[in-house]
């Protein structure tokens, strides 16, 4: 299996390069160090929401309800620093990661205690929190003359030469892949979505891993919120409307199995680039959008395919080495 996971995430490594190198030979200003960072910081917010929709997904769930989460944290942290200015950011920004962990949690509760499928779960929040965004506001924006200075500012801060954003998203990596290679609940996570009644036997809680998972899912939703609003100075009702797309496409190109239980952290960082490269580089060689949701669609496609067969295949291997035995 690690074979298989690092073979996988060798090809896309390639095929990242691959497509950059096709990009240059058409606008060589694009693979310029500062434009690779520019499109690494545009692609930050949706590495930090795959690596949350990840953690969920590896435990057989799904969180449609991200891009919602988002926009309802990112309204709430918009019209606090709009009408109490004074604010810390650092006190901003933990807010919004408690808030996109509240949210999280109402998901992880409802699929553990009451046992409702995952995706009609965040089907439904995503409506409600869509709701309560307008309910807020009122169906008012929030714009950026509203905003404190240090508000607009943390994101776009230049540290070692990288955007402050940048940062954040590397922590965030750093962090998920220690949770996941070296803490007994990142194996959880693993267990659970690779067999749930299995992982019962070894004394692993089904349900609050879940609901872990989404908890983690919120936090992360809940900071990529406060970085979108602040970033693009704007908070508005459909900010983000239809992301939660990008974020599943980013983890299916990334190799993380819907069927749960597989998947790695530069999978996911991988996947999000990809879209990230696509999003960044079409455009600028004037390639129509029409194509880019082709292109991205045709990627997802090609993505399942290849996981279906890299997972049959591993069960094949693990059912010769069953016969030897």
């Amino acid at each position: 299996m690690t074979s298989i996971r690092l073979s996988r995430d060798v090809l896309l490594t390639l095929a990242l390069i691959a497509l950059v190198f096709l990009v240059y030979l058409r606008f060589p200003d694009f693979a310029a160090p500062q434009s690779l960072l520019d499109v690494f910081n545009d692609t930050s917010i949706l590495i930090i929401l795959a690596l949350g929709q990840m953690a969920v997904v590896l435990t057989r769930c799904i969180d449609l309800s991200m891009a919602s989460n988002l926009a309802l944290v990112g309204m709430c942290t918009a019209m606090l620093n709009s009408a109490v200015p004074s604010i810390p950011i650092p006190l901003l920004v933990l807010l919004a990661i408690l808030l996109g962990a509240l949210l999280g949690s109402i998901n992880g509760l409802l699929v553990w205690k009451l046992d409702i499928p995952p995706i009609v779960v965040t089907l439904g929040t995503l409506t409600i929190f869509r709701g309560l965004i307008f309910l807020l506001s009122d169906g008012q924006w929030v714009n950026a003359h509203e905003m404190s200075p240090a508000f607009k500012a943390l994101p776009r801060y230049s540290l070692l030469g990288v955007a402050v954003l940048s940062w954040a998203a590397l922590l965030c990596v750093v962090c998920m892949y220690i949770l996941l290679t070296r803490t007994p609940a990142g194996r959880a996570f693993y267990a659970v979505g690779g067999n749930p009644d299995a992982a019962v036997y070894t004394g692993i809680n089904v349900g609050r891993t879940r609901f872990n998972a989404f908890v983690l899912s919120g936090a992360l939703s809940g900071i990529a919120g406060y970085f979108w609003v602040s970033r693009y100075a704007v908070a508005y009702v459909d900010i983000a409307a239809g992301f939660e797309l990008d974020v599943v496409a980013a983890c299916v190109i990334g190799g993380i199995s819907i069927a749960g239980g597989i998947g790695s952290v530069a999978g996911a960082v991988l996947g999000a680039l990809f879209l990230g490269v696509i999003k960044n580089a079409l455009p600028v060689i004037n390639i129509s959008p029409f194509w880019q949701q082709a292109i991205s669609g045709s990627a997802i496609i090609v993505a399942v395919i290849f996981n279906a067969r890299s997972e049959r295949r591993a069960g094949r291997i693990i059912l010769k080495q069953a016969e030897k035995h």
